[in-house]
């Protein structure tokens, strides 16, 4: 496990160790769960089944969803105020960051463990190294190596890009025909932004401040020939999909599900830069400080729900954050039939072999991921971003 540095630090000395674990209600609960990621794709099937398992414990599950940049600091005022009326949150890396900073959540691990006994050990093994990034604040429901890969349009790009030289040289030459998302509200984009130190050999790829000189340089660049930053992904694939951009940044959910929903043409390519790695992704569940006895014993009870292997299974979706899956000996055919064929027609083999044979990163830890978006906001997507 790399060692806690900076935010995360302070505040895994601040926490405690274990904490003693509330029993169930007597009485059945309302719980609000605010989806942060577009988790509840993977998810939702899987929280009914529990209130239609546990009608005693929970009434009803209210399900909404809120912009990742802007959830901690609404959360933060609620909090001041006592009036705290969000139970559990479904976040991405960039949101969980961002929450660290602020000191808004649980340290659920290793607080609550033994409601999630043998957690790292029945996570499969990158799922597990994202569980040891963010120092217990959160727990990993779902999980994919992500990207970032390049995804085009073939009958307009006829040679797409093999490194990072030629895809900017493809920008240049084709102004406003590329396109990524602003890296803290889009998994693409982020992905984009940290994985570019692995392919231009920058010198601390875990560094966005000391280490990303060839980063942000080649970032800069880029931003001559990009017309402006949308504010999340799906923004960037319908006007892929519409033939505005001829060229995506992506991850595997992003290029499969798109064109399970047709917002994206089933043709669509992905490619991989040269010096390709791969910088894995995954969702959280999160615990916000100042939950009731009651609450705080339902969420939890909840999340180790969705963590069991049948509930799991959901997590292939239409391919969104494909896998999808978090734990271990949870095979494609476990999932529902329509999960099975969209997989079936819209999934690409060469992932199998890409998957294996690149290396698999880690996302930067909280305090630096925060640096980088701070940074990013600031020097690059200042005066474009949407």
């Amino acid at each position: 496990m790399v060692a806690a540095t900076g935010v995360v630090a302070a505040l895994a000395l601040s926490a405690p160790a274990r904490a003693e674990l509330p029993a169930l209600p007597k009485s059945a609960q309302v719980i609000t769960i605010v989806d942060a990621a577009g988790n509840l794709a993977l998810t939702q099937k899987a929280i009914e089944n529990y209130r239609k398992d546990h009608p005693d414990v929970v009434s009803r599950f209210v399900l909404t969803k809120a912009p990742s940049p802007e959830l901690p600091g609404k959360i933060k005022a609620q909090q001041a105020a006592g009036r705290l009326d969000i139970d559990m949150i479904l976040v991405g890396p960039d949101g969980l960051a961002a929450g660290i900073e602020q000191k808004i959540w649980e340290q659920t691990i290793p607080q609550y463990t033994e409601k999630f006994p043998n957690l790292e050990k029945n996570y499969l093994p990158g799922a597990a190294d994202m569980q040891k990034a963010f120092n217990g604040y959160g727990v990993v429901v779902n999980y994919y190596p992500s990207g970032p890969l390049i995804e085009y349009a073939p009958e307009r790009v006829k040679n797409p890009p093999k490194s990072a030289e030629e895809l900017l040289a493809y920008c240049k030459a084709n102004p406003n025909k590329f396109a990524y998302a602003r890296p803290a509200n889009s998994g693409p984009g982020r992905t984009f932004i940290m994985g570019l130190p692995y392919i231009l050999g920058d010198k601390d790829p875990k560094d966005p401040i000391n280490g990303w000189d060839k980063t942000w340089a080649y970032l800069k660049e880029l931003n001559s020939c990009i017309e402006y930053y949308p504010s999340g992904t799906g923004a960037t694939m319908k006007e892929f999909g519409e033939g505005t951009r001829d060229m995506v940044v992506s991850t595997t959910g992003w290029d499969i599900n798109p064109r399970v929903l047709g917002i994206v043409p089933k043709s669509a390519e992905v490619t991989a830069l040269k010096g390709f790695h791969w910088v894995v992704d995954a969702h959280y569940m999160v615990v916000p400080k100042g939950l009731s006895k009651d609450k705080l014993a339902v969420v939890l009870d909840v999340m180790a729900h969705l963590l069991k292997p049948d509930q799991q299974a959901y997590g292939y979706d239409e391919g969104y954050f494909y896998p999808g899956p978090a734990v271990k000996d949870v095979p494609l055919s476990m999932a529902p039939p329509e999960s099975q064929e969209a997989i079936k027609n819209f999934g690409r083999p060469e992932y199998e072999a890409l998957i294996a044979g690149a290396p698999l990163e880690r996302p930067l830890d909280a305090d630096k991921l925060v640096a980088a978006f701070r940074k990013w906001d600031e020097e690059i997507g200042a005066a474009k971003t949407k």
